[in-house]
């Protein structure tokens, strides 16, 4: 498929390509939905809009009639909105400030001039973390609503890790017994745990932590790290993910000789392995499945962690859009792989949006449908 290319991780893009993204395996795409018959795929013109903590995303796409959920890329969208600014500041309420609105309607506006452009007939638009913990978040949706006619659903923490897993269902081996799926985010980390050994996957476990770049920046700062930071960074992760009431099980499966994949969905995952396969600039086709170990994951991050704002800066894969949070998402990443250690994951250039995308070709009788106004 034609690659989606960046100038760097960390920039914004639009793009339009005519690429085809199989579901693979129908068993496995039916990840945590109700089995049903599935209604004949209509050509028409569909969208996924996913605003986050940090990023604005969204995809346009038209069902390609395969025999499988599979769909075609029409047009694609990417901006650093920094929506959650402010969201590591613990022990207050946590307010979008009005800058942030401002960046993230901005960006808003152009999306739904895409999906306008595209005569898109059913569009899913979601919002995470920030929204979800902002005081202020409902009147930003309702404001959303009146300035660019898109109409944003909250989504909750469960829900967005599953989402997740949906959207990264092609990936996972015909071979795993379980899969754990995490995703982590500006303001949070979704990590969401499945069985895959039954007649139908089952979902086993979902958790969330409130510790995504965003937040990790905020709290640990931005620019030099030492070695006692960086490892307090790691150590912040693993207390919170010692919650999760999936982790023993999940550990004595690993132990056990279970057939464990682990999928990581996020731009961290996806920097660092542009960065181990040495990109000249960031490649979605090299990227998206390739198999990235543990091993090069503890290689790759300690290096940044050492390295200044400047330097990390540097990488084509990070840009300086980014290089002030790449480091969070790496003790994030460490620690992730220290509380379940597998040895390797399967890098993810894909997520939410696609798993919006295949609800929406398939049965879905709660999808909202997001119209965008004449602006």
């Amino acid at each position: 498929m034609p690659a989606v290319v960046g100038r760097s991780r960390g920039e914004d893009f639009s793009v339009s390509e005519s690429a085809r993204i199989d579901h693979g395996d129908e068993s496995r795409s039916a990840l945590l939905r109700e089995s049903a018959p599935r209604p004949a795929l209509r050509p028409a013109v569909i969208a996924a809009l996913d605003l986050g903590t940090n990023n604005c995303r969204l995809l346009v796409a038209a069902p390609d009639g395969g025999r499988g959920p599979g769909f075609r890329v029409l047009d694609a969208f990417s901006r650093i909105v920094r929506l959650g600014e402010g969201i590591g500041d613990f022990g207050q309420d946590f307010v979008l400030s009005e800058a942030a609105m401002a960046r993230a309607i901005k960006a808003l506006k152009v999306c739904a001039g895409k999906m306008r452009h595209h005569d898109v007939a059913r569009a899913r638009c979601v919002a995470t973390e920030a929204c979800r913990r902002a005081v202020n978040g409902a009147a930003f949706v309702a404001r959303v609503k009146a300035e660019t006619g898109i109409v944003l659903e909250v989504l909750s923490r469960q829900r967005e890790g599953e989402l997740a897993v949906s959207g990264c269902a092609p990936l996972i081996s015909a071979e795993a017994e379980t899969v754990v799926v995490f995703d982590i985010g500006g303001g949070s980390t979704e990590v969401t745990w499945v069985d895959l050994t039954g007649p139908a996957p089952h979902l086993l476990g979902a958790h969330s932590i409130p510790c995504g770049v965003v937040t990790m920046a905020e709290t640990f700062g931005r620019d030099r790290y030492t070695p006692a930071t960086y490892a307090a960074m790691i150590d912040h992760v693993s207390d919170r993910l010692a919650g999760f009431n999936a982790r023993d099980a999940i550990a004595r499966s690993i132990v056990d000789g279970c057939a464990v994949q682990m999928i990581g969905t996020s731009g961290t995952v996806t920097t660092l392995a542009g960065i181990d396969l040495g990109l000249a600039r960031y490649d979605r086709d090299r990227v998206d499945g390739t198999t990235l170990t543990f091993e090069a994951i503890e290689r790759v991050s300690q290096r940044l962690a050492a390295d200044d704002l400047a330097g990390r800066a540097a990488y084509p894969c990070i840009g300086h859009a980014r290089a002030d949070l790449v480091v969070g998402g790496c003790a994030v990443l460490e620690a992730l792989c220290r509380a379940w250690p597998v040895g390797s994951l399967t890098v993810a250039d894909r997520g939410v949006r696609e798993g919006l995308l295949y609800e929406m070709m398939t049965v879905d009788p709660d999808a909202r449908v997001a119209t965008c106004s004449p602006h």
